[in-house]
Order: C-alpha cells, then sequence, then structure tokens
C-alpha cells in the first residue's frame, strides 16, 4: 500500500464474501474542489461534476492496462447540457461540465439539486483498452443524479448487479467540504442469502457524504458495509485531478486543423488563444508562433 497522507485523496480497492463482491470507496475532497476552483462552477455544477469525477476515478482503476482510458458522458436537457470525464488506471481523472454556472433551488430534501440540473438524457461510457475500437456501453439517465444512473448503467450495459454511492457536501462559502464515493459489485455466482443480507446493510445508509464528514475513512466506510462478510483491503490507490494537457499538444492540435485555417488565423494579425476544456487552462499563440506552425504544417 502507497504512503498516503491523511488529507490525501484516495482509492481502496476490496473484496469481500469470500471473493463474491468487489469493492471500491473513494475519498476524494481536493480533486473536487481543484476542478470547482479550475472552471469555477456553481454549487449545484460542482456537485454533478464532483460526483462524475468520484465515478470516474473509481472505474478508471478497474482498468487493467497502463494506458486504457474511460470517458464517462453525459449529454442532457437540463440546465447544465452535460459532462465529460476521462480517467486512467492511475487514479488520474479530469472533466469539466457544459454549463457551470447553472444555479438552481434546492430540490425537495433541501439538497444541492443535481436531478434538476442533469434532466433526462444519455449516459455513455466509452473504454480505450487498445482494440481497433473502444467498448461503449450506453443507458438512458433514470434521474440525473448520476448514483444511480451509474448503478442503472452497470446492471443493463455490463449485467453487473452493482450499488453506487456519490456525494459531494458544500462549504458555506461554496468551497467542497467532503466528497467521496463507493461501488460495490456482486460477482457472478453470488448467494441469494449474501445479496439479501448486503441489500439490507446498504438500505441503512443514508447519505455518504454524512459518513464523511463524521470522518469516517474509505477503509471505515467499506467495513462498515462489508464488515460482516469479511472484508479484505486489497490496495490504496492515490487519485487526483490532473489534465495531461502541453503546449506541444495545444500546438499538434492546431497543426491538424490544416494549413488553410491556420494562414487565416495568420492573416487576421491578432494572438490566439487555445482552451484546455478539461482543466480550463489557456495556452497563447501569437502571430509569430502561427507562422511557425504553419511552416511545420507544410513540411
Amino acid at each position: 500500500m502507497e504512503n498516503i497522507n491523511k488529507t490525501d485523496d484516495y482509492i481502496v480497492r476490496a473484496t469481500a464474501g469470500d471473493h463474491q463482491i468487489r469493492a471500491f470507496a473513494a475519498t476524494t475532497r481536493n480533486m473536487v474542489e481543484e476542478a470547482r476552483a479550475a472552471h469555477n462552477t456553481s454549487p449545484v455544477a460542482t456537485a454533478a461534476l464532483g460526483r462524475l469525477l468520484t465515478a470516474g476515478s473509481m472505474m478508471g482503476i478497474m482498468m487493467k492496462g497502463e494506458d486504457d482510458l474511460l470517458t464517462i458522458k453525459i449529454q442532457s436537457s437540463g440546465p447544465i447540457e452535460g459532462l465529460t470525464v476521462t480517467a486512467d488506471s492511475r487514479g488520474d481523472v479530469k472533466g469539466y461540465v457544459f454549463q457551470p454556472d447553472v444555479m438552481l433551488p434546492p430540490n425537495a430534501q433541501g439538497k444541492l439539486d443535481v436531478g434538476g440540473a442533469v434532466g433526462e438524457g444519455v449516459l455513455s461510457v466509452i473504454q480505450d483498452v487498445g482494440l481497433k475500437e473502444p467498448y461503449v456501453g450506453q443507458t438512458i439517465l433514470v434521474g440525473g443524479e448520476i448514483a444511480e444512473d451509474l448503478t442503472y448503467y452497470y446492471a443493463t450495459s455490463e449485467q453487473t448487479p452493482s450499488s453506487v454511492a456519490l456525494g459531494v457536501l458544500m462549504n458555506k462559502n461554496n468551497t467542497v467540504k467532503q466528497a467521496g464515493g463507493f461501488i460495490i459489485q456482486l460477482l457472478p455466482g453470488a448467494e441469494d442469502e449474501m445479496i439479501d443480507k448486503l441489500e439490507k446493510k446498504l438500505n441503512e445508509i443514508t447519505s455518504i457524504t454524512a459518513l464523511l464528514d463524521e470522518g469516517k475513512t474509505p477503509e471505515m466506510i467499506l467495513e462498515y458495509i462489508l464488515g460482516d462478510f469479511g472484508l479484505e483491503i486489497m490496495e490504496k490507490v492515490p487519485t487526483r485531478f490532473y489534465c495531461n494537457c502541453t503546449k506541444d499538444k495545444v500546438e499538434k492540435a492546431l497543426i491538424s486543423v490544416g494549413k488553410e485555417e491556420l494562414q487565416e488565423m495568420i492573416d487576421d494579425g491578432k494572438p490566439i488563444e487555445v482552451n484546455c476544456h478539461f482543466c480550463n487552462k489557456d495556452y497563447e499563440f501569437t502571430v509569430e508562433d502561427m507562422k511557425e506552425l504553419l511552416v511545420k504544417a507544410s513540411s
């Protein structure tokens, strides 16, 4: 297990019930706060993005290959319009919301109305695992609260009975107080008696953020749910909000738009700014820079 400080974000991978259950739990406050600061998201947009980033981080480390990539996309009719999150198998995750400044009144429970912000739509999970074509699974959104939507995705698209819980708790000043979640899955051949017992236990949990706010670590949360099932913690993986964009990559993208477009930008005689959707970083290119890119594009 890696050395991880108490305040760091990390994911725990575990097994229980004689390998009939696999489980992941994460604490992701820093990751979600970093995303909030990068994208200047409203509280409800922070909650939506934070939930999806947390899910992405856990789903990412389920992949086997060093270079495997997982993208979760939500396209929806609500005022947020959609979200995209990309994660790798090492715990790095990045993402953005289409409309970061959505404001909505609280829902009937007095909580941030993520379901209202997301609305109806489609959830796509794209796994790029080095094959010629990525694997794409798609389901409809069943409420837009994200955890339930992913539970439904696993049941229908991957035929894996799962329980997904995700939460983001905000401070009064709209910074992130707590964030985290868990994914618990039944593997083929799980016994009915164990399934019933697990369902009963899961029904006792009202909110993942309440558990985190009580000071419970991901290990304690899994112990609380799966302690009676012979919980075995396999590993602890650091996770973070991390974007791998570089000026080089942006240059390649600009070269790929073609010589005509580059020439038009040069003729405009003004510097251009290229924004990375994932981390909101701007890259500036002067007219001289673009002339150099044009030479590269022509060679």
